[in-house]
């Protein structure tokens, strides 16, 4: 295929120079809205009251207006008497005019009232007892007693809420409190998405080999949403220049929107659009910047276009999602952050030690996503692992961390900044960290069904047990074989670490049914068949106790695709559904459900490694009980479990 190559690459600092300078003109916008319609929206213009708060001396209790010094001794044994004028004051209700109280005298008065002039003090109803000619007072007040003054809350002339404020209810209610039935806003930057490719579908769509549904698009009008902006949503354009140039060039000179993004491919490839057609339009539109940046120096994210054209910043982010969200944050997201008025709001990050070494490219600024953990130390930050394809690594990610790109490793222990996903990091009530299984998720969710945050973090049995030893994680599944007493777990399990038992489950090898030959052969010939080739295999990750039983299996040889490791019995089960492995290792429910063929090979016994400080911890406590629960015990048979 004839292949096309624009990248440039920069450093992530002059591309933030660049592309900063590219958009240096824009401003944010302001626009005047009802009240009604201000929640959640950011300020442009400091509030000043226009009236006292409250405008009147009211009164805050049921009861009389009086002097404050005619009630000056007054006692439940020597009550003062004092006469009732002629008239009583509801709320809402204006006093006479040239009503002024008399000493002496009181006037009675509801809540919320006009307090007459000549009157300091509200004596409450239970302090005072009817009289023949009036009243009498059994406890006295001091001046100012049981109200409040016009002006005492927010005076006339005050600003009461500063520009740059994002109105939540309570910041509602004082602009209705001042009568302010319109405010003068930030404009909602308006952001047009576009995603591109033959290869791209949308969701619910039929899907073919080789095409992928479009998940860009809808993280990214989502998060521009998050971040108070208004996203256009401009569905999926095919790889035809004409098409995708007349699209974008609408959206540039035809229709308000203040940035436009493309989500696709951006680095080279006959069939990558995107840079040919913001290169042309740049060429042609007048008072364009033009391309600024096709390249920067990331990991992942590293064929981000910039530019900018008839003024309008254009961003092409690459297809793959990991990637395209991080360039998002890296650029657009602060670009959005201004123009919305919130130009000082940064994402919020939080200090955790890294639990293993992080890898790292030098040259090249690294993203890595992290699941966060408590334990003995504080917080450690488990790195997820996933590739910049990955669309669920997102899902399970409380933040990420920045590798520069002076650096070739983040050692074992390093303290890092996570920068979070979230405003608030929500800790989970039950840490799950080892070996993943279909049974482990029945339980996780009866457990999140009975009001308990959960998180499982995969990394393998050995993993966990060196998770559950350090005290990360409050349980860990695995299922390890010691190969000289034949026992599972117990043998593996650190100091104060404590097993429950769970369920066995039966692994195997799992193949597409049209192959009859591995069908049918014996089991006596089974190993050297698989060990010899030709066909090809695919491996577990080392640590797992599903990778102990493919070595025993092989005997020390490594047939074709044995470097290939899948880290779940899912990924297997898809590698060999899909051809692109002929056999594997999985258990029996995974196969089924994948329609595959399966062949026994071994009992083995999925156990919880648990924290001996952590076994009556609320949650523990509630998957130990889960555990001997019938209801639970009938979902594990359904998958094919047996307790």
């Amino acid at each position: 295929m004839k292949q096309r190559q624009f990248l440039d690459v920069v450093d992530e600092s002059v591309a933030h120079a660049r592309f900063s300078e590219a958009c240096a003109h824009l401003e944010p916008r302001v626009e005047h809205i009802p009240l009604a319609a201000a929640l959640g929206r950011v300020l442009a213009e400091d509030v000043v009251a226009e009236v006292d708060v409250t405008a009147f001396d009211r009164s805050n209790m049921d009861g009389f207006a009086v002097r404050a010094e005619d009630t000056f001794g007054a006692e439940e044994l020597e009550p003062i008497a004092l006469r009732l004028a002629g008239l009583s004051l509801a709320a809402g209700q204006q006093p006479p005019s040239g009503l002024e109280l008399e000493p002496r005298v009181a006037v009675p008065i509801a809540t919320g009232a006009v307090v007459p002039r000549g009157a300091d003090a509200v004596v409450m109803v239970e302090n005072t007892e009817p009289a023949p000619d009036g009243i009498r007072i059994t406890k006295p007040v001091v001046p100012g007693a049981n109200i409040t003054f016009a002006g005492s809350d927010i005076g006339r002339g005050e600003t009461v809420i500063r520009r740059g404020a994002r109105l939540a209810a309570h910041e509602t209610g004082i602009l209705a409190a001042i009568g302010a039935a319109q405010v003068s806003v930030i404009a909602k930057p308006r952001v047009a998405v576009i995603s591109t490719g033959d290869e791209v579908v949308a969701p619910g769509r039929p899907l073919r080999v080789g095409q992928v549904f479009d998940s860009n698009q809808r993280i990214l009008l989502d998060t521009i949403a998050e971040l108070g902006c208004e996203p256009v949503p401009c569905g999926i354009i095919p790889d035809v220049e004409a098409v995708l140039e007349q699209t974008v060039e609408q959206l540039l000179v035809g229709e308000t929107v203040d940035v436009v993004l493309l989500s696709g491919g951006t680095s080279k490839g006959e069939g990558d659009l995107n840079a040919t057609v913001v290169h042309s339009l740049a060429d042609r539109l007048p008072e364009s910047a033009g391309v600024v940046v096709h390249g920067v120096a990331l990991k992942p994210g590293k064929p981000v276009l910039l530019a900018a054209i008839s003024g309008t910043p254009v961003v092409v982010l690459p297809g793959f999602p990991t990637s395209a969200i991080f360039t998002f944050h890296e650029f657009v997201a602060p670009l959005l952050r201004r123009l919305s008025g919130l130009s000082g709001r940064e994402r919020k990050s939080i200090s955790a030690h890294v639990p293993l070494r992080i890898g790292s490219a030098t040259g090249r600024t690294e993203y890595n996503l992290v699941e966060l953990v408590r334990g003995p130390s504080g917080l450690a930050a488990y790195p997820i692992g996933a590739g910049s394809g990955s669309v669920t690594a997102f899902g399970r990610a409380d933040g990420f961390i920045r590798i520069p790109s002076s650096t070739e490793y983040v050692e074992e222990g390093a303290v890092v900044d996570v920068h979070l996903f979230k405003p608030e990091l929500a800790l989970a009530d039950l840490v799950a960290i080892g070996s993943h299984c279909v049974g482990f998720d029945l339980l996780l969710g009866m457990l999140a069904d009975g009001g308990y945050a959960v998180k499982m973090v995969p990394v393998g049995s050995s993993g966990g047990l060196t998770a559950v030893g350090r005290g990360e994680a409050d349980v860990a599944g695995v299922h390890l074989l010691d190969e000289t007493s034949g026992r599972y777990n117990t043998p593996f399990l650190p100091n104060g670490v404590r097993l429950l038992r769970g369920y066995r489950r039966r692994q195997g090898i799992v193949y597409r049914h049209e192959d009859s030959e591995l069908a049918d052969v014996p089991d006596d010939d089974l190993p050297e068949m698989l060990a010899s080739g030709p066909r090809r295999m695919v491996n577990r990750n080392p640590g797992s106790g599903t990778r102990v039983l493919i070595d025993r299996l092989l005997g020390g040889k490594a047939p074709p695709g044995y470097l290939h490791q899948a880290r779940t019995h899912h990924a297997v089960a898809a590698a060999v559904s899909q051809g692109r492995a002929d056999w594997g290792f999985a258990i029996d429910t995974v196969a089924k459900s994948a329609g595959l063929g399966f062949r026994f090979i071994h009992d083995e016994e999925y156990d919880f490694a648990i924290p001996e400080d952590r076994w009556d911890k609320p949650a523990v406590a509630a998957l130990r009980e889960l555990l001997e629960d019938p209801a639970a015990t009938a979902g594990l048979r359904s998958l094919g479990f047996e307790r």
